[in-house]
């Protein structure tokens, strides 16, 4: 049914939750899981001067210990429990829009299923902030399985 399944990560624990129903899902169907950590330039805009926000657009965070060390967290988060578990796990890191990057993700690897986490927002908290998830929803055309990170 799925082949390959993307997790977006952040590293959080609302993408933890994501990833053990993603690595299930894997082990249930055969299928690889694609760990993307995106470095989300439009908040980083607010922090980072032209320059470095430059370098990231083109990919270049690798200079920028404090960006690289958790994108490779992240990802490697779920590419070693993907591996205690027998998955294989393609890792990968991207700069830009997170709902953009992950859509574009999912057409450039043939992905199959999404599965991400939500804070469960609502009210102005969620009108203000948007939601990644429900950017992603609207943005791509595979099943997006959205876990609550409120609920066990």
């Amino acid at each position: 049914m799925y082949d390959r399944i993307l997790v977006p990560t952040d590293g959080s624990e609302t993408a933890e939750k994501a990833i053990d129903h993603a690595l299930d899902t894997a082990e249930t169907c055969g299928a690889e899981v694609h760990a993307l950590y995106v470095v989300d330039t439009d908040s980083m805009s607010l922090s980072l001067g032209a320059e470095q926000l430059d370098r990231i657009e083109q990919g270049q965070y690798d200079q920028m210990d404090d960006v690289r060390e958790r994108a490779e967290s992240a990802t490697g988060y779920v590419a070693d429990r993907a591996s205690e578990r027998g998955i294989v796990a393609v890792e990968h890191v991207s700069a830009g829009k997170p709902h953009a990057m992950i859509a574009e993700y999912v057409e450039d690897n043939d992905i199959d299923l999404v599965v991400m986490g939500s804070q469960g927002r609502s009210g102005i908290r969620r009108a203000l902030l948007g939601s990644v998830t429900e950017r992603t929803l609207r943005s791509t055309r595979v099943p997006v399985l959205v876990v609550d990170a409120r609920g066990e």
